[in-house]
């Protein structure tokens, strides 16, 4: 018989009762777990947990006027691309990314809009094409748009973002067969050396 026993208590050894004036391991648990709880509960007002809402405060609210910035950069993407949606988080992303990058974005944005609305029967695989010869600066926001969605990165060398790898759109049309390196498989350059039984 244990100590705990033979004096006619049924407590375990290890659950005695709190000294006088401190509260027991349970209680102080027990308000741990509530103080964390209620930390996770603030930061997740703002949406985003711990530090993001700051880092997330620049990106676009999405619908806050009749045809927000946000909201044309999507409608224009959708007709580049041929896509009927996009992931609205990823969506902000790119376009929060491509804003920083050019102070133009937003205007050419808005001005590629109208150019695609005059020519609504141009594809969306020979604009860049025609808007060359007439507008170039235009023809560029295209291209820096399609690298956004397909390759995931926005800015030129040396200040290049990476705004979206698994969810780039390059890795779409190969889905069904190609699951995404997520890691170097082996070496640096290792596609170029001869396989070791050939």
């Amino acid at each position: 018989m244990t100590d705990a026993t033979q004096h006619g208590t049924s407590q375990a050894p290890y659950d005695l009762p709190a000294a006088p004036g401190r509260p027991g391991r349970r209680r102080f648990v027990t308000g741990a777990c509530a103080a964390a709880l209620l930390a996770f509960a603030a930061a997740g007002r703002s949406g985003a947990p711990f530090g993001m809402g700051r880092a997330l405060a620049a990106t676009p609210a999405t619908g806050s006027g009749a045809d927000s910035g946000y909201d044309a950069f999507i409608k224009l993407s959708q007709h580049l691309t041929g896509r009927t949606g996009f992931d609205t988080v990823l969506g902000q992303r790119v376009y929060a990314a491509l804003a920083r990058a050019s102070s133009q974005f937003e205007a050419n944005v808005a001005s590629l809009g109208t150019w695609l609305q005059g020519h609504g029967g141009v594809p969306s695989d020979t604009v860049t094409a025609a808007l060359k010869t007439d507008q170039p600066e235009l023809a560029s926001t295209v291209g820096d748009i399609m690298r956004a969605w397909y390759l995931g990165l926005v800015g030129e060398m040396p200040h290049v973002q990476v705004v979206a790898y698994e969810k780039a759109l390059m890795f779409d049309p190969v889905s069904d067969v190609l699951t995404i390196p997520s890691y170097c498989r082996d070496v640096p350059f290792y596609w170029t050396l001869k396989p070791a039984g050939g």
